[in-house]
């Protein structure tokens, strides 16, 4: 058995070799002997793990946020990819069905607020949508209400972050990932979408897709994906995930094979058809029927693991740490700054 006794110990300072004080004569500079973290064999189960299923129990009785914004020209199928993702009617479209769609002036922004529960937890999920992006003749500009809105959700956090008495947990609105989607052209990227995600990479998580890909061959898909990653490399367009906020080398190799497949070739649909027996969610055609579930036939599973299934805490600790940081840092500069 292991004795849980204190050991023994001289209180005398150590013996210091004749040799180290030689060196310290000399000038040398002592190495500092401080030391660092040390592992600790445990003698038996403590029950530290259970930490884990605390906060778990603790998620699930309070629920957490995700807010998710799309944007994309009209007519590319941003709603139907939102009910897609989450498997039901969250889109702007669904939560009014009854409106006119006319296409807007300006960009104007719209959010919804829906509660989503499964298997015990309860996720407050917000789908902001961008209708009038994109669908104007003069399009100069049409990102600075989006980049307006970002930042005043930043600036109602930061508001209610520095209150002296503060909420014991802060709403949380802000944009955690933006979805841009591109035209399947199958050539190179627009001015238009190449100076958005230049702009809004810089204060918000962007995933581009490629919207509507069963409207292009295998091979000019193929092609399309390639010259898109050679523009954003071109024009030093950062998107998600960034290389530089890998955590360790596990995460940078996850990370580098999601994005050796951005932008992903998606196709959205609402409806369930009969195939081999099962219900599958897809897009009937004269031909057959286009599963959005399965990877051989569009990279939608890959966006969904991406934004829901692996990397949906990541987007939120990003959007934390470094966007609505740097937002932070400028802000309170700001008002620091004398006159």
């Amino acid at each position: 058995g292991s004795s849980l006794e204190p050991e023994e110990r001289s209180m005398e300072p150590p013996a210091v070799a004749e040799e180290e004080e030689e060196e310290e004569e000399e000038g040398a500079v002592p190495l500092s002997m401080a030391p660092g973290p040390v592992g600790c064999q445990l003698f038996g189960y403590v029950g530290i793990e259970a930490v884990l299923d605390q906060m778990k129990i603790k998620t699930m009785k309070t629920g957490f946020e995700f807010n998710i914004m799309v944007v994309g020209q009209s007519g590319l199928g941003k709603s139907t990819m939102v009910n897609t993702l989450f498997k039901s009617k969250v889109s702007r479209k669904s939560s009014q069905p009854s409106q006119e769609e006319r296409i807007p002036k300006t960009v104007q922004l719209q959010s919804i607020t829906h509660i989503i529960q499964e298997k015990g937890v309860k996720m407050k999920l917000t789908v902001t949508d961008t209708p009038g992006f994109g669908d104007q003749i003069n399009n100069d500009n049409c990102w600075d209400p989006i980049i307006k809105y970002i930042n005043e959700q930043y600036e109602r956090y930061l508001r209610e972050e520095i209150l002296i008495t503060r909420k014991r947990k802060i709403p949380d609105t802000r944009v955690h990932g933006c979805v841009y989607f591109v035209p399947p052209t199958g050539h190179w990227l627009r001015p238009l979408d190449l100076e958005f995600m230049r702009r809004l990479s810089k204060i918000v998580n962007v995933v581009p897709v490629i919207a509507k890909a069963d409207t292009l061959t295998l091979e000019e898909r193929a092609e399309f994906k390639q010259r898109i990653q050679e523009d954003l490399k071109t024009h030093a367009i950062s998107v998600y995930p960034q290389e530089d906020f890998d955590q360790d080398p596990e995460d940078r190799a996850l990370n580098n094979r999601i994005r050796e497949k951005i932008p992903f070739a998606v196709v959205g649909a609402d409806q369930e058809h009969q195939v081999n027996g099962k219900r599958v969610l897809g897009r009937k055609t004269k031909w057959g029927i286009i599963e959005v579930e399965n990877p051989a036939h569009c990279e939608f599973p890959l966006l969904q693991d991406l934004l829901i299934r692996s990397h949906l805490q990541d987007l939120k600790d990003i959007t934390h740490n470094v966007h609505y940081e740097s937002y932070r840092v400028r802000r309170l500069n700001e008002s620091n700054r004398p006159g």
